[in-house]
């Protein structure tokens, strides 16, 4: 097994909202890459989202914590996936960014 990809995130926007502005932008992105992506399970449990999902027939799971002044994303990895993982990254950061920053 890969070592866990982690993404970091800071925000200014509170957990509450950042919560709220999460569950809209997945919610978004879910449908978007519905052609790549398949969630399997997602389950918040208050700050924090535990999820599995197949991603290009690859079975990914991680967790996504909320606090207050940044989000902490860490996904378990295949191995096929895990050699995309630095690319990955930098979308996966980019992509909860735009999440967190809409108005």
């Amino acid at each position: 097994m890969s070592k866990p990809l982690v993404v970091s995130i800071p925000h200014s926007l509170g957990r509450e909202e950042a919560i709220r502005r999460l569950k809209n932008g997945l919610s978004g992105a879910r449908t978007q890459y519905s052609q790549y992506l398949t969630v399997n399970e997602e389950t918040w449990d208050e700050n924090q989202l535990a999820f599995r999902v197949t991603a290009l027939k690859q079975a990914v799971s991680g967790t996504i914590d909320v606090a207050e002044d940044h989000v902490r994303l860490e996904v378990v990895l295949p191995w096929l996936l895990a050699k995309l993982a630095d690319g990955a990254q930098t979308l996966i950061r980019d992509k909860g960014r735009l999440m967190l920053e809409k108005k």
